[in-house]
């Protein structure tokens, strides 16, 4: 289904409205290749083609939401969304007011694709087991174009089709012992994808090595993207929303009170302009280029959905109330000499198992991950058993950071629930004088 067929769709439920009757249409779609891969050979691979239509109703200050599946044959389509139709009309009656309800009266138009067309799978992944002939690697791989539209009978008429691809895997050398990596962009480019690799292999060098122990305690330590970007999932979990501020359930209550603050080079952003995520809410809200987050280290600006708007009285800025296009401002070190600059201390490729320790403190525990070394005098010694981490992001982030690189890697979500997401994040990777090793 392209837009016009979506659009022409729509336009035929508009002409069957009663009264004062408002409806939203909005596509969800995707055309998606999966390969799974293991001992770096194809194990399993299919192909996802979906579209699912989406219709709120509303009238007065009720509403009624429901979703139905479409096959791309506008006259079938059509049947389903008339019967969709009428039974969220037979619905509504029976629906409280609802004291939030808020979407957008101002009729707009847009139509943006991002990506350059539908992605070769086969040949990427050729080259992928080509040039990973000798490594033992596990992972899955996922591509294809991710389509949204919306239609309203206000006027709005909105398109939005992505294309990306994103390689998350692990290259193991056996038991435990691996190195993970991502690999995701808008165009499919084999040497970036040598050049991880290339990584991949110096690191499970070292983690060939006899693995060592350290004790409890701090250690200066660099975090790369990877890490970083489980961290800013721990800040993106309550800790941007208007309603979480107002409610002050964020972790960041002492940030936004001014009682303590990052460093001055963290600079944070809902980045809409850079991302795979469309321009406009389901709503009919447009979105700004980006909203500042955390700028130079004191909080500036909490992402604002249709209903916190209608609450607080503040313009929609978002789509949800946490990050779906992040960035962080680069620095000024390069990764190409962060093992010199960590000098005696631990290379962390991974965190997992996050959680929060203390969420007033914005204190987060956690564990290491593959490929985390230890660092003598800017060379690395033997990887280290998994340990747990037990920190204040306001000391990573803040008093104890000490560099940032001007390098960012771009990391989309492998999340596939519903469909493929279309998060992602832009991040570099961070040098801190101490990180805490609880045990």
């Amino acid at each position: 289904m392209n837009r016009h067929i979506f659009f022409d769709l729509a336009e035929r439920l508009f002409r069957e409205l009663h009264g004062n009757e408002v409806l939203f249409c909005n596509l969800d779609g995707e055309d998606s290749d999966f390969v799974r891969l293991n001992t770096n050979r194809i194990r399993q691979a299919g192909n996802v083609f979906s579209r699912g239509l989406s219709l709120d109703l509303t009238d007065g200050r009720r509403q009624a939401q429901g979703v139905c599946d479409l096959s791309g044959d506008l006259q079938s389509d059509l049947a389903r969304a008339r019967q969709l139709l009428e039974g969220l009309r037979e619905r509504i009656p029976h629906v409280p007011d609802d004291p939030y309800l808020h979407y957008s009266t101002k009729a707009a138009e847009s139509d943006r694709c991002i990506g350059e067309g539908i992605l070769d799978s086969a040949q990427a992944v050729a080259d992928l087991t080509r040039t990973a002939e000798d490594l033992d690697l596990v992972g899955i791989w996922a591509s294809g174009e991710i389509v949204e539209g919306l239609a309203s009978s206000l006027g709005h008429r909105h398109w939005h089709a992505s294309n990306s691809h994103n390689l998350d895997f692990s290259c193991y050398l056996g038991t435990d012992k691996a190195v993970k990596a991502n690999v995701s962009g808008l165009t499919w480019e084999p040497e970036i994808l040598q050049e991880k690799l290339m990584v991949v292999r110096r690191d499970l060098d070292v983690m060939a090595r006899p693995a060592c122990t350290i004790d409890p305690g701090r250690y200066r330590a660099y975090l790369a993207p990877a890490a970083v970007a489980e961290i800013a999932d721990m800040l993106a979990w309550s800790g941007f929303g208007l309603k979480d501020h107002r409610t002050s359930q964020t972790p960041l209550l002492r940030l936004i009170r001014a009682e303590r603050f990052f460093d001055e080079r963290i600079t944070l952003h809902e980045d809409h302009a850079r991302g795979l995520v469309p321009r406009f809410t389901t709503e009919g809200f447009d979105k700004p280029e980006g909203v500042t987050l955390i700028s130079k280290g004191h909080y500036q600006d909490c992402l604002v959905d249709h209903r916190s708007s209608k609450e607080y009285g503040v313009p929609v800025n978002a789509a949800a109330e946490y990050p779906e296009s992040l960035a962080m401002d680069p620095g000024d070190i390069s990764t190409s000499n962060i093992l010199e600059d960590i000098g005696t201390g631990l290379f962390i490729g991974n965190l997992w198992y996050l959680n929060y320790a203390d969420r007033n403190d914005c204190r987060v525990t956690g564990m290491t991950r593959f490929a985390t070394f230890w660092v003598e005098s800017g060379k690395p010694v033997a990887p280290v058993n998994p340990m747990r981490f037990d920190d204040s992001l306001y000391h990573l982030l803040g008093d104890r950071l000490d560099g940032i690189t001007r390098e960012r890697e771009l990391i989309v979500s492998p999340e596939t629930y519903g469909r493929r997401s279309t998060a992602s994040a832009l991040l570099p990777g961070l040098l801190v004088t101490e990180i805490n090793l609880a045990l």
